[in-house]
């Protein structure tokens, strides 16, 4: 039997491919269970309009990453911490600090986009930001001590 996985199914396919299953799979597991559908022609053609509308979706996202990643490549952000005598930071600087500081400015990232374990001396400190599709950004954060 012919069946679009709803899912990813191990050992079968992942979510939207059209496999070959047997019968009894198909009809005991993978339909009650909703993890495939029937492939009729219906089926298939409505497949083909969703991946479309998906490989659209992903380059527009690609369009908007790439720009962000361009706009924040080479920039410098400043932030004052309190510190102790010998420039250590009494806080870190987390990646979520790093994203509020960023939203701040106006760029939108997650935390998980940001790769540091936090900063914590005075200095500058470069901070790479990853996102979708193998891009990457690297900024720099300019800490200095609160007066």
């Amino acid at each position: 039997m012919r069946v679009i996985l709803l899912q990813n199914v191990p050992k079968i396919g992942r979510q939207g491919d059209i496999k070959d299953v047997a019968d009894g799979y198909a009809r005991n597991f993978l339909l009650p269970k909703k993890l495939a559908t029937a492939a009729t022609p219906e089926a298939i053609a409505q497949q083909k309009t969703q991946l479309q509308k998906a490989a659209k979706q992903a380059e527009l996202n690609l369009v908007a990453t790439e720009k962000l990643a361009g706009q924040l490549e080479g920039q410098a952000f400043e932030v004052s911490a309190k510190a102790s005598e010998n420039d250590t930071l009494y806080a870190a600087i987390s990646p979520a600090k790093i994203v509020s500081l960023l939203k701040s400015r106006g760029f939108t990232i997650t935390r998980n986009q940001v790769n540091t374990e936090g900063i914590k001396e005075i200095g500058e400190h470069e901070i790479k930001l990853s996102f979708d599709h193998g891009l990457e950004a690297t900024i720099t954060i300019i800490v200095n001590p609160q007066t």
